[in-house]
């Protein structure tokens, strides 16, 4: 499941862990990317600790056995760790999905947290690329974070559906809590999933872009109508 920041993908996340036949990963480039970067993210020498940094070999493992006996290996992925240098033919490997959400909503979500000096800290020309070399051979499937908290039931019946597995209403709710397979950045992003019970109603997000930002947002928002053209619905 490829995304941006502040798309509702640890929700998403939480929604398939809940899962009897599913293991889920958390964000398994995230050390490789901060290494590359340079990025100063909270908790990054931790980050850098806990992660395994060499791309490759982040890849040979999430292309390997599903853990655990478990039959479905959900793994959240963030777009914008895809480097430039970094070569993706391994996803042809996996059946690739994309969560992808309004950009007012991101930014403003975003940067309450953390400062935005580029699009490509946001995913979606990452996003854009991935789905656009995937394309070439079928439509990859796609889903918007508002139609998910709109109708959440429907959504996930349908993902499931297009996935070929079934569908367990036990997708749509969850205990309250840390999990141990969040990655430990989530002391500083998941505050408001780990108080979560199940999807939140959908609110939608009105307030001005700020002036420094309106560039960012406008691109933006070309990769993301391209991707909502394709949405499940």
């Amino acid at each position: 499941m490829w995304s941006g920041p502040r798309s509702i993908s640890t929700a998403l996340m939480r929604s398939f862990e809940n899962r009897l036949d599913t293991f889920v990963t958390d964000e398994p480039f995230y050390a490789h990317y901060l290494q590359k970067t340079g990025i100063d993210h909270p908790f990054r020498e931790e980050v850098l600790a806990y992660g395994n940094k060499v791309w490759n070999s982040v890849v040979d493992e999430i292309t390997g056995p599903i853990p655990e006996g478990k039959e479905i290996w959900y793994q959240k992925h963030m777009a914008q760790h895809n480097l430039p240098s970094c070569d993706m033919k391994w996803v042809e490997k996996l059946q690739n999905c994309f969560l992808i959400r309004h950009p007012r909503e991101v930014i403003l979500s975003y940067s309450q947290k953390y400062e935005i000096s580029s699009i490509s800290q946001l995913g979606y020309p990452q996003q854009t690329a991935l789905f656009n070399m995937l394309n070439m051979c079928a439509p990859p499937l796609v889903i918007d974070a508002g139609d998910v908290l709109k109708n959440p039931d429907q959504i996930l019946k349908l993902l499931c559906e297009k996935l070929a597995i079934p569908f367990y209403d036990k997708m749509l709710s969850w205990p309250i809590g840390k999990r141990d397979s969040d990655g430990i950045w989530g002391r500083y992003w998941y505050g408001r999933v780990e108080a979560s019970t199940g999807f939140h109603p959908y609110i939608e997000k009105n307030g001005d872009i700020p002036s420094k930002y309106q560039d960012i947002f406008l691109a933006c928002m070309e990769s993301y109508q391209q991707l909502y053209s394709h949405r499940l619905k």
